[in-house]
């Protein structure tokens, strides 16, 4: 039997910086806070915690003073800098480029769209880079905002007949993204409007895994895709993977494995999400070579 881990697969460079940054500090034995999980992935955020960084959230960020904070890749709303400002606290903002050049480009288009006009975000609702994305919106502002997950939502939620601006939470689908991009157009053309404007904010380092890691799954008999439950990345790769090898199975550590599903296999191989550690791809490995008493590459 063949186990193989995907080269491609593991943290993309805005996960990397992240948890480059805290390490940074916390191997000087400097207290660090991270405003919400570092990275979806439960088992890369108990190490950190193990080295001191402590995880708090939006309410514990006010009662901070004097105090370093890390932002983690995500982003955040403006709101969030200013608590930061007013308690004297130190920001690491690690804050992915990619995200950072949407959230400028939300508030261009907040500043330059004519009243009346509607900024339309495709994305989860409660995801933190969503939350930042909104953050860029003033309640007060002459733009409506908007957020949509999907065909059905935006039919809901659209006022066809004015001016759209639609954007996309970075780590979505590109083909979804783009076919809601035509249907939106399509229905806005019904109401003789033709001012939809379309911006591909999805990040292609994250998109191009879904060629890769299709690729890679069709190599082997069965397939362990490796990431945390709250990974929206993990979600889409992984349905990206099972749906061309049906033997594919979602597993967040060995914990979750079942070794009947390899009985008449001959090849594993194992991948991951964008936040998903190498370590913790290694370790499975490791235990299904031990378990199955095979060897791996």
């Amino acid at each position: 039997m063949r186990i193989e881990v995907d080269p491609d697969s593991g943290f993309c460079f805005g996960v990397v910086y992240a948890i480059a940054q805290a390490e940074f500090f916390l191997d000087q034995g400097i207290k660090v806070y991270c405003l919400g999980d570092i990275v979806h992935n439960d088992k890369e955020v108990e190490r950190l915690k193990a080295k001191g960084l402590e995880i708090i959230d939006h309410e514990q960020l006010k009662q901070l003073k004097d105090a370093i904070v890390l932002i983690r890749a995500h982003g955040e709303p403006p709101q969030t800098y200013k608590i930061a400002k007013e308690n004297d606290i130190t920001l690491i903002d690690a804050s992915c480029p990619i995200v950072l050049k949407l959230q400028n480009r939300i508030r261009e288009v907040v500043r330059e769209a004519p009243e009346g006009s509607q900024i339309v975000i495709y994305g989860k609702p409660g995801h933190p880079e969503v939350i930042g994305l909104l953050g860029q919106i003033p309640d007060d502002a002459h733009v409506d905002k908007i957020l949509i997950t999907g065909e059905d939502d935006a039919f809901e939620k659209i006022d066809f007949s004015r001016p759209i601006y639609l954007f996309s939470q970075t780590t979505k689908s590109i083909d979804k993204y783009y076919k809601l991009g035509e249907t939106i157009k399509k229905k806005a053309a019904e109401y003789n409007n033709q001012q939809v404007f379309f911006n591909d904010t999805i990040c292609r380092q994250v998109s191009n895994r879904d060629t890769k890691i299709k690729e890679f799954a069709k190599q082997f008999d069965v397939v362990l895709f490796v990431a945390g439950k709250k990974s929206s990345n993990g979600k889409v790769l992984f349905e990206a993977a099972k749906s061309v090898n049906p033997n594919t199975y979602f597993i967040s550590s060995v914990e979750d494995i079942h070794l009947d599903w390899f009985e008449n296999a001959d090849s594993i191989g194992i991948c991951g999400a964008t936040s998903t550690p190498a370590w913790l791809m290694e370790q499975v490995k490791e235990f299904l070579a031990r378990e199955l008493n095979t060897y791996s590459v």
